[in-house]
């Protein structure tokens, strides 16, 4: 066997997610705090867990249709238009996937042809741009800037936009800055990427963690819903990760060709999974209610410690991460977050895992309990105590 020619080059040339390094050595470490899961610490609803315990018990363990229960398409299609006034065919129009996640490799497979460039703001999401060279895409990466509170500016994506741009992505609300855009940063890019031929993939999971108003998709601007894929799913919102539930919704046309890949290469969402996540939408607000306001709690209580330890933050009004800013110590992001791992065993992930533009800074994860926060946090006072007295 020639050993040279066994792997792919694509894929041998991935960088392995920044994030797992940090896990793995918090796995072997006692009396750690990790701050670095962007995981609800909330168990699943009981409704929705008994949802999907009934479904087993009614033997419900068949495949659904490649799409997904057609009773869920509908669901999530009322639930687009009371949030966003936007109407969509269950039948044609909406995909169920495993997780948000795959629903970004199959928008990116099923549109790329090789050398399309796909536009990626970052700090942002660890998958898009691995998924975006999987499809023979060319990554083009806009830097955001913490003076813009990481939002987006109209001159820098018209900047990174060449004859072979196709894609953009619009990573909002933001992990791992917290960062969002509402109308009127929508509004201002909505017409660059109209005159320019682009599509959308608008990645919506946190949509409904946003703590200043409600979240806007791009998709329902004018001319916009044509040319956007929205991805979204139940994993933040409704502490459901390990159900792996997410969804695409977009035109015909684009949602065909994702269905066929998804076809051959998944069959269909689990089917267990699925009625939970009817259960979610179709009574699930109060929970999400509860969840969000606890997570803004906690935001606050988080940003009043960096404050009170001097580590500059915008204030973030997405998801539930911070991003505090380090670069007055001089040590790289890597470097902060282990000897901060290794001193005061609180895992914290680099603010490169998420793109070079996140050299010198932090993210930090809320989705814990106040009393780990308050422990980490005091940790992390000390540890910056000390780098400022040396």
């Amino acid at each position: 066997m020639k050993q040279d020619k066994l792997l792919s080059d694509k894929t041998v040339g991935l960088k392995p997610s920044g994030i797992r390094r940090f896990f793995d050595l918090v796995s072997e470490m006692t009396d750690a705090i990790s701050l670095g899961v962007g995981e609800p610490d909330f168990d699943t609803p009981w409704h929705i867990r008994d949802e999907g315990i009934y479904s087993l018990e009614k033997g419900r363990t068949f495949y659904t249709s490649n799409s997904g229960l057609m009773e869920l398409r509908q669901e999530i299609c009322a639930y687009m238009k009371r949030s966003q006034g936007l109407t969509y065919d269950p039948a044609s129009e909406v995909l169920i996937t495993v997780g948000g996640s795959e629903a970004i490799d199959l928008m990116f497979r099923a549109m790329i042809n090789e050398g399309d460039e796909v536009i990626i703001p970052q700090p942002s999401y660890v998958s898009y741009e691995p998924c975006a060279i999987l499809a023979d895409a060319v990554p083009v990466i806009v830097q955001l800037k913490n003076e813009n509170e990481f939002r987006l500016k109209p001159e820098e994506l018209q900047a990174a936009i060449t004859p072979r741009s196709k894609i953009l992505v619009l990573p909002y609300p933001n992990n791992p800055t917290g960062a969002i855009m509402e109308k009127e940063d929508l509004e201002a890019i909505a017409q660059i990427i109209i005159d320019n031929d682009l599509y959308v993939l608008s990645d919506e999971i946190y949509g409904e963690l946003t703590y200043c108003g409600g979240h806007v998709s791009i998709a329902s601007l004018p001319g916009m819903r044509e040319r956007t894929v929205v991805v979204n799913g139940f994993s933040k919102a409704y502490a459901m990760t390990g159900w792996r539930m997410g969804y695409a919704c977009g035109p015909a046309q684009i949602l065909e060709q994702m269905t066929k890949i998804h076809q051959y290469a998944i069959m269909c969402a689990p089917t267990t999974s699925q009625y939970a996540a009817l259960e979610a939408l179709r009574n699930g607000d109060e929970d999400v209610a509860m969840m969000r306001e606890s997570y803004n709690q906690r935001r606050r209580f988080v940003l009043h410690k960096l404050e009170g330890m001097g580590l500059p933050c915008f204030e973030p009004q997405g998801a539930f991460y911070v991003f505090p800013c380090i670069k007055e110590f001089g040590m790289t992001s890597d470097v902060f977050a282990e000897e901060l791992l290794k001193e005061e065993k609180v895992a914290i992930v680099p603010g490169t895992a998420f793109g070079d533009s996140g050299e010198g800074y932090l993210r930090i994860s809320y989705a814990y309990s106040i009393e780990n926060l308050r422990e980490a946090l005091n940790r992390l006072a000390r540890f910056v105590a000390k780098l400022r007295q040396s």
